[in-house]
């Protein structure tokens, strides 16, 4: 199991709404922390929700795409 904090958050795009578990490092104290990384292209969300109707293990968002985040 990964170290580190879980917390639910919602990701807004251009096209699409994500609610998903967002796997905060254990080095990292906030979702932003983690999120502002540099060296992070893509932020990695599991039991994702898309559009409050499909459902997803897992999805990947690449970081440019990305036009709100909030902690849910």
């Amino acid at each position: 199991m990964p170290e580190g904090k879980k917390v639910r958050i919602r990701v807004r795009t251009v096209i699409c709404t994500y609610v998903g578990d967002f796997l905060v490092p254990p080095m990292r104290h906030r979702v932003s922390d983690a999120i502002n990384e540099e060296a992070r292209l893509f932020i990695n969300l599991t039991d994702v929700l898309i559009n409050d109707q499909e459902r997803s293990d897992f999805v990947a968002l690449n970081k440019n795409l990305i036009e709100s985040i909030a902690q849910l």
